[in-house]
């Protein structure tokens, strides 16, 4: 039977584990689509000793797979979102399939990127845009397509759970993990992507979009990063049995889709507590099959080549079948897409942890307390503890399930106050139904 055939765009980290699964698997491959997959064209500027190319037609301009007609689908993984988008743009008005593992791409264009793939008639698959290998959008997509989804909640940047996941288990700071990360290839030379959550909100904006059927709107995700966690604020989650994760966090709440990544302390005995180092993990809870998790590699060659390849062999299943009656690029129709709001932080209802650094004086908890009481927030729990060699004392508080924005007024009243250092660090709670 004619073979499906395949171009490669970037022979990178995931391109050459692409190539590599490709070949190794080929027979199991080729049983399952029922034909085989042949690589037959690859976009990339230099050979990638970590994979062998041999007898396959190599070109430096990735656009000639875009213009090659023999080719069916184009796999682009090239990352960016400049090049990225002519290239994709342009395989599609030649009548190609998409398979792309570039989260950014699909966050920020991923609406005008289906609007011309459904008039030409062609697929768009980016499994491997979120979590690496785990396939997170198939299950959200399809197997758990019968419920109605009530939240997602995942680690899903590695880089940013194995800084926490040090921090926590040798008391190391930020700044030095950091480093040491860096040294490790797990964070770029320039981790602002990583450490501050906008990897994180690329992931969660596709997550959401599958989870509840709207559209694609990254630029209205909260996005805050881990880079004021302390070791303090570790130990202090610990003791009131907490640990601090960096979680994406997208929730229908009725009134309004909740569309978040932060640092958040999640009680210990949550599966995603025990979700360490670089790995990823996502929980999901639907209606009709409560919470479910999903773990394993979010990065690395061969595990997000994995769901390239997975990808790819869907489509290849799929080239005999009408467009109209496949699987939709979001999981719903577009005509049935949700126009629910995206909800403001202040009106996000959660419990929050509060640590200040205040002059040990009396009347100073007396004033803090005050200020949080005319906000109507209560206060579940606090400790005070001496800071070493200073004037000032530690006071961290836990509060009960408040609005973002009486918090935002308490705490801008509190910092105010002449005894409090301006230093205050606030992480919201989640049970995340422990």
């Amino acid at each position: 039977m004619k073979p499906v055939k395949v171009g490669i765009a970037g022979l990178g980290t995931v391109g050459s584990g692409t190539v590599n699964v490709l070949q190794r698997n080929a027979q199991e491959i080729a049983r399952r689509i029922g034909r085989p997959i042949e690589i037959a064209h690859i976009g990339a500027r230099r050979p990638n000793p970590a994979c062998n190319i041999e007898g396959i037609r190599v070109s430096a301009d990735v656009f000639e797979l875009a213009r090659d007609p023999e080719l069916d689908i184009l796999v682009e993984l090239i990352g960016g979102t400049t090049t990225a988008r002519e290239l994709v743009l342009a395989a599609i008005d030649n009548g190609k399939h998409i398979v792309t593992a570039n989260k950014a791409l699909i966050a920020e264009h991923g609406n005008a990127i289906f609007r011309a793939a459904h008039e030409r008639g062609v697929d768009v698959a980016f499994e491997a845009s979120v979590a690496g290998g785990i396939p997170i959008l198939k299950a959200l997509g399809e197997g758990l397509a019968a419920n109605q989804i009530k939240w997602v909640a995942g680690i899903i940047n590695g880089t940013g759970n194995f800084i926490l996941t040090e921090m926590r288990d040798k008391g190391r700071d930020f700044a030095s993990v950091l480093k040491e990360a860096q040294a490790l290839g797990y964070a770029e030379a320039d981790p602002t992507f990583d450490v501050e959550g906008i990897d994180a909100a690329h992931k969660l904006t596709i997550l959401a979009s599958i989870a509840f059927g709207i559209p694609l709107q990254f630029s209205k995700v909260y996005t805050e990063g881990i880079s004021q966690i302390t070791a303090e604020d570790i130990k202090a989650a610990d003791y009131f049995g907490y640990c601090v994760k960096h979680l994406g966090i997208a929730k229908d709440t009725g009134n309004g889709v909740e569309l978040r990544v932060h640092p958040t302390l999640i009680p210990k005995e949550v599966l995603l507590a025990s979700v360490n180092g670089v790995m990823n993990a996502v929980m999901v809870d639907g209606d009709a099959v409560g919470p479910t998790l999903f773990y394993g590699a979010g990065a690395g060659s061969e595990p997000t080549a994995s769901a390239v390849v997975a990808d790819v062999i869907e489509l290849g299943r799929a080239l005999t079948i009408d467009h109209d009656e496949r699987v939709p690029y979001l999981g719903f129709h577009a005509e049935a897409m949700s126009e629910v709001p995206v909800l403001s932080m202040d009106e996000v209802e959660c419990s929050f942890y509060v640590r200040l650094h205040v002059l040990d004086r009396p009347g100073v908890l007396a004033d803090i307390t005050r200020i949080l009481s005319n906000k109507g927030i209560s206060i579940e729990a606090m400790y005070q503890k001496d800071v070493e060699g200073q004037e000032h004392v530690s006071v961290v508080l836990m509060t009960h399930t408040v609005k973002g924005v009486a918090m935002r007024e308490a705490l801008a009243e509190i910092g105010a106050l002449d005894a409090v250092r301006d230093d205050i660090m606030r992480i919201r709670v989640e049970t995340l139904d422990a």
